[in-house]
């Protein structure tokens, strides 16, 4: 059984996950940019994502949906989290479709697409078979 002791070092961890994913993002655009010779673009992807947590962290001490957000311990803004993840993937899902359609009736094969739309689905599928027995 957790503690309230527990309950607020699990809410600090949660807390930082999203400002050091950001910045490990930024790091990797960093590196591939570097990498492929486009200093422009290394040093705007890592200032930018590095700018996007420190916004974040500093948007959660005035934005009570950010902090919730960060330290995951809200149920009504971690539903909201769930449903707004659910329409992002239904929009991505979407656009998916839409360009294997264009580029298919332009006489491409569609390929990025349809491995973009094969990935969502084995993912689906994956997550499906996981959280079944949880639920």
């Amino acid at each position: 059984m957790l503690t309230t002791r527990d309950n607020r070092k699990n809410s600090k961890l949660w807390f930082w996950v999203t400002p050091v994913f950001a910045i490990s993002i930024g790091v990797l655009y960093f590196i591939a940019g570097w990498l492929g010779g486009d200093r422009g673009f290394a040093i705007f992807g890592l200032t930018l994502m590095v700018a996007i947590a420190v916004a974040v962290l500093v948007l959660s001490r005035y934005s009570e949906t950010v902090a919730g957000l960060l330290s995951r311990r809200d149920e009504r803004i971690n539903a909201m989290d769930a449903t707004a993840t659910n329409v992002a993937g239904m929009v991505v899902i979407g656009a998916v479709i839409i360009g294997f359609v264009v580029e298919i009736s332009r006489g491409e094969d569609g390929m990025p697409y349809s491995m973009l739309g094969a990935l969502g689905g084995v993912a689906y599928v994956a997550a499906l078979i996981v959280l079944r027995p949880r639920k």
